[in-house]
């Protein structure tokens, strides 16, 4: 018997990296999986995006544990395409649980750039971070609502989202402003939400082995700087955390064992926020 025998969760950006992971490890405790991707690059953003075949590749692994997965194509900055795509996976596998907003990009420009571009980063970081969290709370609570069990919301925010830091340019800013305002949609949907035990709350990882972090322009940036980010550093002994260690964060509030945890914050971070 898994943790989550019989429950659904809902995960955005679930193509590769963090979200891949997330449904691979509800999928093992016994949860069946809706998942979207936008399996398409966004112009502003330095690194590519997931592809569908990645997208097909998570269904597989997915199905690999015994557990089905409907996986479509979504933009989370669009709110109907969104809802749709969850509705059509709640109306296939009968009920909704667990909500894990998790896709996310970091346009960082590491050098100066036009204004436009700057402009243009700006508004698709806060319009894929904090829009994106956003819609995917407002189309899941009416499901996580009507079904009378409770539920558990995960937002995926950041270091960045506790600390002041981010660089000048609109897509740092961007970036840090959009994690930090996932802590107040969380904090508000926690209390709103209480008295139909659903519970919200946030994950915040320090820098995880994804293309996110390890795209070849910040690959450049940290050769070229060997010692220019110590302040980037976490204090126990890891550069990089890797998708399943923020996953098993992730199960753990999606469980029971979690089940008056609401309101909270959580670093997964080796420590990298308590010595700011």
């Amino acid at each position: 018997m898994g943790s989550l025998d019989g429950k659904v969760a809902f995960i955005t950006g679930v193509a590769r990296g963090q979200g891949r992971s997330h449904a691979v490890r509800l999928a093992g405790a016994g949860a069946d999986i809706i998942g979207v991707d936008i399996c398409a690059d966004i112009a502003s953003n330095r690194y590519p995006l997931a592809s569908r075949d990645e997208l097909d590749e998570t269904i597989a692994l997915v199905e690999a544990t015994g557990r089905r997965m409907i996986g479509s194509v979504a933009d989370v900055r669009d709110f109907l395409q969104l809802r749709d795509a969850l509705n059509s996976g709640v109306a296939e596998l009968g009920r909704l649980d667990i909500v894990c907003a998790n896709a996310g990009i970091a346009p960082l420009s590491l050098e100066e750039v036009p204004i436009g571009t700057e402009l243009e980063q700006w508004a698709d970081v806060i319009g894929v971070n904090m829009s994106g969290a956003f819609h995917t709370a407002r189309a899941a609570i009416p499901h996580l609502i009507t079904g009378g069990r409770g539920g558990s919301i995960i937002f995926t925010s950041s270091t960045a989202g506790l600390v002041g830091m981010g660089g000048m340019d609109g897509g740092g800013l961007g970036y840090a402003a959009s994690k930090h305002a996932i802590v107040g949609i969380m904090r508000c949907l926690a209390n709103n939400l209480a008295a139909h035990s659903i519970r919200v709350n946030t994950v915040h990882p320090t820098a995880v082995n994804t293309m996110m972090a390890v795209n070849p322009q910040m690959m450049e940036w940290a050769a070229n700087n060997p010692d220019g980010g110590p302040h980037l550093m976490n204090p126990m002994p890891v550069a990089m955390l890797e998708p399943q260690d923020i996953s098993a964060a992730i199960a753990f509030l999606a469980s029971d064992e979690a089940k008056y945890i609401t309101g909270v914050t959580l670093p997964v971070d080796a420590g990298f926020t308590n010595k700011l």
